[in-house]
């Protein structure tokens, strides 16, 4: 584990759309700086992702100065969105599980670009306050942690040799020509490489660079992974491999969630350092779980 060392960053300012890969970000108690702070809503105020619109796969998202978003799509003119004033009423939010209050986008301008640019009506939200406004999934937080708008946890690790190791399960699967995928399948926030495959699985505390991390628990993969990033369109990979090979308490397993327990900034490169292995005195997971898939 000596030659592990952080391979790409990937931050994306609104859940479920493209994002962008710093070099650097800072790491705070809820996520990376600017991670899925803006969200898409319906009607009735539940969250949009890929999951219902895989369409938002061709709509990037840029962090623009205060905390502000730039939208681009094909065909649409490209919108900055400002950050709502402080003294903006909030308005419900569901997501999966949680009701979380979030301020809407002031400018009508936004909401009128996304809906005309995904075909259905939505807006778009901004969680105001992230060291309040939702905790981490609750099976797995500890007290006071929290989560920005992405699926339950502040972040996803990934590495680089295990997503070599699927695809090379794809390869000899049925639906071969799918393969290889590329890492943006998984949306992660940190991808890792030097480990050996499935390596992750037994981590319990890892430090990048200067700041630590928990792993809270593997990640269960969904529908959004078999849709083309680049271009919106669904395949059968790669869940029906992760089916076969990386199935756990009936979930379809690939990558890990983090939780930060310090603050810093890490930066493309800065060394991986494995804290503590599952099982360990005072690790957070039970010894060999998600250890033994393929």
């Amino acid at each position: 584990m000596g030659n592990a060392h952080l391979h790409s960053i990937h931050v994306h300012p609104v859940k479920a759309v493209r994002g962008v890969a710093p070099r650097e970000v800072a790491v705070e108690p809820w996520g990376p700086a600017g991670d899925r702070r803006w969200v898409l809503i319906d009607d009735g105020g539940k969250v949009v992702t890929q999951r219902l619109l895989p369409r938002l796969a061709l709509v990037a998202a840029e962090p623009s100065p205060g905390g502000g978003i730039r939208l681009s799509a094909p065909g649409m003119p490209p919108l900055t969105v400002s950050v709502p004033r402080s003294s903006s009423a909030t308005v419900p939010v569901e997501i999966f599980r949680d009701k979380v209050e979030a301020v809407l986008a002031e400018d009508e301008a936004a909401h009128a670009w996304v809906s005309s640019c995904l075909g259905v009506a939505v807006r778009l939200a901004y969680m105001d306050d992230p060291a309040t406004r939702r905790p981490v999934t609750p099976e797995y937080a500890r007290p006071g942690e929290t989560v920005s708008f992405a699926d339950g946890f502040p972040l996803l690790l990934t590495t680089t040799a295990s997503l070599a190791a699927l695809n090379s399960l794809i390869a000899q699967g049925e639906y071969a020509g799918e393969g290889p995928l590329p890492m943006n399948r998984f949306r992660p926030n940190v991808v890792v490489s030097g480990t050996p495959a499935w390596a992750e699985d037994g981590w319990s505390r890892l430090a990048i660079g200067d700041v630590t991390f928990r792993v809270a628990k593997p990640c269960g993969r969904c529908v959004v992974t078999t849709t083309d990033q680049g271009t919106g369109e669904r395949g059968r990979e790669p869940l029906h491999s992760l089916g076969r090979h990386r199935r756990v308490d009936g979930k379809l397993v690939f990558g890990q969630n983090l939780v930060p327990l310090s603050r810093g900034t890490i930066r493309v490169g800065d060394p991986v350092s494995i804290l503590e292995q599952a099982g360990d005195p005072d690790g957070n997971r039970a010894a060999g779980q998600g250890v033994g898939f393929v």
